[in-house]
């Protein structure tokens, strides 16, 4: 199935967010039938906090290292496009498809600076990236993202008026990042006929897979909360064990067997 046909509105699939190419083998075993990368993810792997820290060729060379890695599609994290420029946006979309990436999401966070990019600059933004994706030989998804309301830029209001104009733009994929409540999330599903993304983080990771399709979202995203998960671990196994000599978190670690079997 092709990355673009596993997008359905109520009946979605896992997008699992991998941070290098060993928790993109394992989630593939664990059966992704998608994998992505995350910006922040990435970000801690290089030492470096969220938010804008990487360079589009770094982002490009792992996402390219994450490609090879596996037989599913892999979808690029990419922020703002590595440019406030239109044309810096489109020519990643164009660098995305040359490192065989089957789509990536463009946000209108004008990273690294703390603020969202006007209405109409972020309508530009999506139409050139459209033109762009649009013009490869191959398919390849584009999704718009509207992260304001995560970042208190904006309200839901402006949230939803930004995602259709990115839907009447051409995105093929909308998508606003942790809406205040669960029907805001459903207002956003409602507001487009085209595919929605749902971050399963924070406060939605306690709805399942069944609730989320009731709402009619097509796609259920990590972002960067499964490696955060592993971070918990760091942190509080780290803690015990150089706070109070307790080694006993270390207990709770998978078998190499296990994990050489799903690395193959």
């Amino acid at each position: 199935m092709s990355f673009r046909d596993l997008h359905r509105k109520g009946d979605p699939f896992i997008l699992a967010n991998a941070w290098d190419a060993g928790s993109a083998k394992m989630l593939e075993a664990l059966g992704a039938e998608a994998i992505a990368t995350s910006s922040a993810a990435h970000a801690f792997t290089l030492g470096r906090p969220d938010g804008g820290h990487v360079t589009r060729d770094e982002a490009l060379t792992h996402a390219a290292d994450l490609v090879a890695s596996v037989s599913v599609p892999v979808s690029g994290d990419f922020e703002s496009g590595f440019g406030h420029d239109p044309e810096m946006v489109a020519e990643t979309v164009r660098l995305s498809a040359e490192v065989g990436l089957a789509g990536i999401s463009i946000e209108d966070a004008a990273l690294p600076e703390d603020r969202a990019y006007g209405f109409d600059e972020a309508v530009e933004r999506i139409k050139a990236a459209v033109a762009a994706a649009r013009a490869l030989p191959g398919d390849f998804v584009l999704v718009a993202r509207a992260d304001g309301v995560m970042n208190g830029h904006y309200d839901m209001e402006e949230a939803l008026r930004r995602i259709r104009a990115f839907d009447a733009a051409g995105a093929d994929c909308l998508y606003v990042p942790l809406p205040p409540t669960l029907e805001a999330q459903r207002q956003v599903i409602q507001a487009t006929d085209k595919p929605v993304n749902v971050l399963m983080a924070g406060p939605y990771a306690k709805y399942s897979r069944a609730q989320m399709a009731e709402i009619g979202a097509a796609r259920l995203s990590l972002g960067s909360a499964l490696a955060r998960v592993t971070h918990r671990a760091i942190h509080d196994i780290g803690a015990a064990m150089f706070g109070d000599g307790d080694f006993n978190g270390l207990r709770k670690s998978i078998s190499g067997d296990k994990v050489d079997a799903m690395l193959g």
